[in-house]
């Protein structure tokens, strides 16, 4: 059993990086126009602006890999039963049982697992892959002729109990970042989080309107490449079209579908601490992330603090 009570020097460098990186890219998409938007959305009296494409991509790069569309890296052959197939080499079978569960051990967990793996018209396979080791992804999305989500791949990456995702896309899974703490916080807990963030993505990809999600996943490839070429103009008429067809641009599709994916990893943080004082202690280090990327997105998280039983809701 792995424990993250402390930071690693290799974490700890990762950690500054990204804080660094992050921290340039915050002041200058707050100083500047964004480029990525026709104009600034307002909340709670101040304008926010979404990050710019290029830097969009580079940080849910850090944990997708480049799977940001509906390709994934999976190379093992998928099933078409019903139900969950777990496709995992030998190698990483041990460590991926101790990630399950972690995951099982929350009734969030539980109701997700049962739910896939009794569905007799849903196909949900789950693979480890040496691609993207600290990272996780969900794709190869197949619908029924009316509509209907029928099956989807997670792939979870061989050492997915290591390095946390940056918080501009990930409050949830950042929060749980070491810092001096007398809770310790395992590496099963870290991948069951990831867990529940792939599962979150095929939660509300079964909830989304199939015809304008495989839209999106047909048109965003071809925005970026006029947005890179053309001198990165979202006034660009055609910029604008496809955004008005796609139901905005890609950074807020991904922002979107990312906030949703963490919703489902702070459901399960809600269930896996019970200690009204360390619950509390992630959901603040949640806030403040939400607070500073993605305040448009508050309710969603604010909704599960509330589900809570501490009547003060962690601060919300």
């Amino acid at each position: 059993m792995r424990h993250f009570s402390k930071a690693t020097p290799t974490n700890s460098i990762r950690l500054l990086a990204i804080s660094a990186v992050v921290a340039f890219l915050v002041i200058m998409t707050f100083a500047m126009p964004s480029a990525n938007s026709a104009g600034p959305r307002h909340h709670s009296g101040r304008v926010y602006r979404p990050l710019m494409a290029t830097a969009a991509a580079k940080f849910l790069a850090e944990y997708h890999g480049s799977a940001l569309t509906d390709k994934t890296v999976a190379r093992a052959r998928a099933s078409e039963q019903p139900g969950i197939h777990e496709n995992i080499p030998t190698r990483y079978l041990a460590r991926y049982q101790q990630w399950k569960r972690e995951f099982l051990a929350t009734e969030t967990g539980r109701q997700q697992w049962a739910f896939y793996q009794t569905n007799p018209n849903f196909t949900l396979n789950v693979v480890v892959s040496r691609d993207n080791p600290e990272g996780g992804t969900t794709g190869n999305y197949k619908w029924n002729d009316d509509g209907k989500l029928i099956a989807a791949t997670i792939t979870l990456g061989c050492k997915l109990d290591d390095g946390f995702p940056n918080p501009v896309y990930f409050p949830v899974m950042n929060s749980l970042v070491p810092a001096e703490t007398a809770h310790r916080i395992d590496g099963e807990v870290l991948a069951a989080t990831k867990m529940a963030h792939e599962f979150g993505h095929v939660n509300r990809t079964a909830k989304n309107d199939s015809s304008l999600y495989q839209l999106q996943t047909q048109l965003m490839p071809k925005y970026n490449e006029i947005f890179l070429s053309n001198g990165r103009d979202a006034n660009d008429p055609r910029l604008l079209q496809m955004a008005s067809k796609m139901g905005g641009t890609p950074v807020e599709i991904w922002e979107d579908r990312e906030y949703w994916g963490e919703t489902n990893a702070m459901l399960f943080l809600r269930d896996r601490f019970s200690e009204d004082s360390f619950r509390c202690q992630l959901f603040s280090r949640i806030k403040r992330s939400v607070d500073l990327y993605a305040p448009l997105y508050e309710e969603r998280f604010l909704n599960i603090a509330k589900s809570t039983p501490s009547t003060g809701h962690c601060g919300w």
